[in-house]
């Protein structure tokens, strides 16, 4: 029976995500197109001597001279046959550059997704136990505190806490270079570099978590079900784990699989702070040197794992409470 809700899901969601894809894959070639400039621009401008004659040359072989229409056609028959095409100016396959950098943006990005949701839960779940009460009320100032400010600010203070003054934890990078560790140390060493950058991606969502699960959470509570729960005898704290909590996360997890593609774009700009080689400093790179094709690829994955979380999201969701599958 879970099998089969399993597959509908997945069913749904790929009728759905095909015509999506194509969407998102059209309106980003055709707006990164309007921009000012092409990679032609760059290419000259490191050669230091480039002419109109050997600018003409690079657009030809580049494909750039032709028209939009015939540029769109050649870019979505290369995806049906799995190519993203090459970067024009590394001239290397657009494929091996994101294949190279995904890894450690999906552990930025995955970390941060998990650090926000427990704290957010944990925190909202206290606030809700605590209403109106001194606990709610301070972290409730903490959580607006942390709301109001942008990750890169925090981020940086971190650095200079505990990297510059108190000499904790690495500011740069996600490994040590040179140090040729292994094992346990070399998961203690990757773990140690990844703190800062997780907890500073995943600080402003689980404010917003945590807000969420308290407003959720005290609405639950007020419901028939838990009245008769509590009739019948049942402990406060199981009430809590087992039926307020439950349901609190169906909204949770619905905004957390929203928030996956905002991430996504926060972890460009945590990646360059903390000089973390992910993605995101590569598509920042891409947008500097107008390097398009490496762009396009970038956004088409990332819209390709957002359908992903979303359809991970409508399986917790079904699972969570099982009367979602007949709406």
């Amino acid at each position: 029976m879970a099998n089969a809700r399993i597959a509908k899901i997945f069913g749904k969601t790929a009728l759905q995500a095909l015509p999506t894809i194509f969407g998102i894959v059209v309106l980003n070639f055709l707006l990164l197109k309007m921009l000012p400039g092409d990679v032609a621009d760059t290419i000259a401008m490191e050669s230091g001597s480039a002419t109109e004659e050997s600018m003409a040359a690079i657009r030809e072989r580049l494909g750039l001279n032709l028209g939009m229409f015939e540029q769109v056609v050649n870019y979505l028959n290369n995806l049906a046959h799995f190519d993203l095409g090459t970067s024009a100016r590394l001239g290397v396959p657009v494929t091996d550059l994101i294949v190279g950098r995904l890894p450690d943006t999906l552990l930025l990005v995955l970390s941060a997704l998990g650090f926000a949701l427990v704290i957010g839960i944990v925190l909202g779940w206290v606030m809700s136990a605590f209403a109106g009460k001194w606990p709610d009320r301070v972290i409730s100032v903490v959580l607006m505190f942390i709301y109001a400010i942008p990750g890169f600010w925090l981020g940086l203070m971190a650095i200079v806490l505990f990297s510059v003054t108190m000499n904790w934890l690495p500011s740069n990078g996600n490994a040590s270079i040179g140090a040729g560790l292994t094992g346990w140390d070399a998961f203690v060493d990757r773990l140690r570099h990844l703190i800062m950058p997780a907890l500073s991606l995943s600080l402003f969502y689980a404010a917003v978590y945590a807000r969420l699960t308290r407003a959720t959470m005290l609405e639950v509570q007020q419901q028939d079900f838990m009245r008769t729960a509590a009739a019948k005898g049942l402990h406060p704290v199981v009430m809590q784990f087992r039926h307020a909590l439950r349901n609190a996360l169906i909204p949770v997890t619905t905004v957390a699989g929203m928030h996956l593609g905002n991430m996504l774009g926060g972890a460009m700009v945590v990646e360059t702070v903390f000089g973390w080689p992910g993605m995101g400093r590569l598509a920042l790179d891409s947008v500097v040197n107008r390097d398009f094709s490496v762009l396009l690829g970038i956004l088409l994955l990332s819209s390709i794992l957002v359908i992903i979380a979303n359809v991970v999201v409508d399986i917790l969701q079904s699972w969570l409470d099982p009367r979602i599958e007949l709406r």
